[in-house]
């Protein structure tokens, strides 16, 4: 059994890794990292916190959740259509357990080897199991993806499926009980969701505003709505959805079916809007990446967010968005 490890010796063993970038000049182990940026790119910069109890279970694999740690920055990196080069992690957790950071920081290498990104610096205090990344991307001027495009006529679209990971947070909290597959089906959107970075580089010059969807469909679309001046029409049949949720929204779990496909959230899908004109385009980028592009509504000179139910009729009440300090359920 490994002895226990002083501050310096955890950051030593799981967080000072040797980066063969050569833009990183100085990385762990000093007061603070230098990098040199590509010639003629601007730096994107984005920062997620992740609390146990809040987006994540205490019992969660370490692995998935060194995963999703990073992915969620992954995720807004992606929505600006750059590409991400470096992190910084600050770690609070409550011990030197070596069993649990071996498999923490395996999940987190492994995302970052996905897409060559280097961790840089960061911080480990002791504590309750908090993690923070800051995460940094390159893009060239002018070429970053924003929120507030979006131009009337555009077509709304978003990738894969939504309100996978909202179902398994509800059957984790016994909110509907459904079998053990469909759990382990589920818990995966939930604890590994992935990063659509490729997506986001190919949308440059294509998509007119796009965003991740973190907080549900409905309030994140909004977010560009509000930034544009402008409104939408979104059809409830098109939004896509694996085939367990839309039998749900067939049954008796409709509320509950819908509140995860327009409301739950830790989809980490992007949403963007494009004039008509890039259909043929978009639907050869996905399936160049072999991912599912879907168009679910339109931009409106109308502020404000219409949803049709699947007769076209104006969807009434429809679910709140997450919100971390009007909301008292978890946010995973």
């Amino acid at each position: 059994m490994d002895s226990i490890l002083n501050e310096f010796e955890l950051i030593r063993r799981f967080f000072n890794r040797p980066s063969d970038d050569p833009a990183v000049r100085l990385s762990v182990g000093d007061d603070a990292a230098i990098i040199v940026p590509s010639p003629e790119c601007v730096l994107v910069i984005s920062v997620d916190t992740l609390n146990e109890g809040r987006h994540f279970f205490a019992d969660v694999a370490p692995a998935s959740l060194g995963h999703k740690v990073l992915a969620v920055n992954l995720s807004d990196i992606a929505a600006m259509g750059a590409m991400p080069r470096w992190a910084l992690l600050s770690s609070s957790i409550p011990d030197s357990n070596t069993e649990w950071l071996d498999e923490f920081t395996r999940g987190f290498y492994a995302l970052a080897d996905r897409y060559r990104v280097a961790l840089i610096g960061g911080d480990t205090v002791r504590g309750t199991r908090s993690f923070t990344v800051t995460i940094i991307g390159e893009t060239s001027p002018d070429a970053a993806l924003t929120r507030h495009g979006a131009q009337v006529g555009d077509d709304i679209w978003v990738s894969g499926t939504l309100g996978d990971a909202a179902l398994a947070l509800a059957i984790l909290t016994r909110q509907i009980i459904l079998g053990a597959g469909v759990l382990s089906q589920m818990r995966k959107r939930l604890e590994t969701p992935q990063p659509r970075v490729e997506l986001g580089l190919q949308l440059r010059g294509v998509a007119t505003a796009a965003l991740d969807i973190s907080d549900g469909l409905i309030g994140d679309l909004r977010h560009i709505l509000d930034a544009s001046a402008v409104g939408a029409y979104v059809d409830l049949a098109t939004i896509p959805r694996s085939p367990i949720l839309d039998r749900l929204l067939n049954a008796d779990a409709r509320p509950l079916a819908l509140h995860c496909l327009l409301a739950g959230g830790d989809d980490y899908e992007l949403c963007f809007t494009a004039p008509p004109s890039k259909r043929n385009l978009l639907e050869n980028i996905g399936k160049n990446l072999t991912l599912s592009l879907s168009r679910i509504g339109v931009i409106t000179k109308e502020t404000g967010l219409v949803i049709l139910d699947e007769r076209q009729r104006i969807l009434d009440k429809p679910p709140h968005a997450f919100d971390h300090f009007l909301s008292t359920d978890r946010k995973l």
